[in-house]
């Protein structure tokens, strides 16, 4: 059960500081420590579904390739920083298991078909519950398509702004949440979201004076490059609420004055 004021903590691409992001060793990591979801993303690479941030190589494997033109097979035979290499969908549903909230960011083309067959598969297989997956993206077009292939799992629309119509672009996608930039975070923006019945999880949220900002604008929770520092708040709210309440029934413990 989730304290009130405290933040539902999102460990970034796994827990990134600890291992290689979006890897299964970084995602073991993520899973040692009492957070609420983990965040992968997700590319289309010969129609298998792999767990990789960036649409080229260059950053975390030598290369220049774009990852849509590759063989997947040879894609998954290079070695990343930690020694790690890109893990699948499904060997990433398989670890996390029924532990957590997984979110699914959908970076690359065509994905929402197969990412849909996955989760089929793994929920039918593994007994697992639909509602522990949460699949988002900056293309709501696929959000949409997820809705029409797999209405049991949850949407969360991605924003990276403030559009003129707040929060009214989740409505089409029957969004659960909706996942907004720090840079552009706005409480009149998570004030309409909760109108509409919708959750609000701010990115990439990295700084505790952000978390105290978030917090006071009426936010969820967070996507985060630091768990720990996530968790450390949240202590901190529910040690103070536990104070507050130990005063109030100390209040009403002590004599009347007549």
């Amino acid at each position: 059960m989730e304290t009130p004021g405290t933040l539902f903590c999102f460990a970034h691409r796994g827990y990134r500081q600890r291992a290689t992001e979006n890897t299964l060793q970084a995602i073991e990591h993520a899973l040692e420590f009492d957070i609420d979801g983990i965040e992968i993303d997700i590319w289309n690479v010969g129609g298998q579904i792999l767990v990789k941030h960036d649409r080229r190589l260059g950053r975390l494997i030598a290369g220049s390739e774009l990852l849509t033109e590759m063989c997947p097979n040879a894609l998954r035979e290079k070695l990343l920083p930690c020694g790690g290499r890109i893990p699948t969908l499904r060997e990433v549903l398989e670890l996390v298991a029924n532990n957590i909230q997984l979110n699914i960011e959908i970076k690359g083309p065509n994905c929402a078909a197969l990412v849909a067959r996955e989760l089929e598969s793994y929920v039918r297989d593994n007994g697992a519950c639909f509602e522990q997956y949460l699949i988002s993206s900056f293309d709501h077009r696929q959000v949409y398509e997820s809705l029409q292939l797999l209405p049991e799992v949850r949407r969360g629309a991605l924003l990276a702004g403030i559009p003129l119509d707040l929060a009214a672009c989740a409505e089409s996608l029957k969004a659960y949440s909706m996942h907004l930039s720090l840079e552009f975070v706005d409480a009149d923006l998570i004030a309409d979201g909760k109108r509409r019945g919708l959750k609000n999880y701010v990115y990439t949220v990295n700084n505790k004076e952000d978390l105290h900002l978030i917090a006071a604008m009426g936010a969820d929770g967070v996507f985060t490059d630091e768990p720990q520092m996530v968790m450390d708040y949240n202590a901190g709210v529910t040690a103070e609420m536990l104070m507050q309440q130990q005063g109030q029934a100390s209040d009403r413990d002590l004599p009347q004055a007549q």
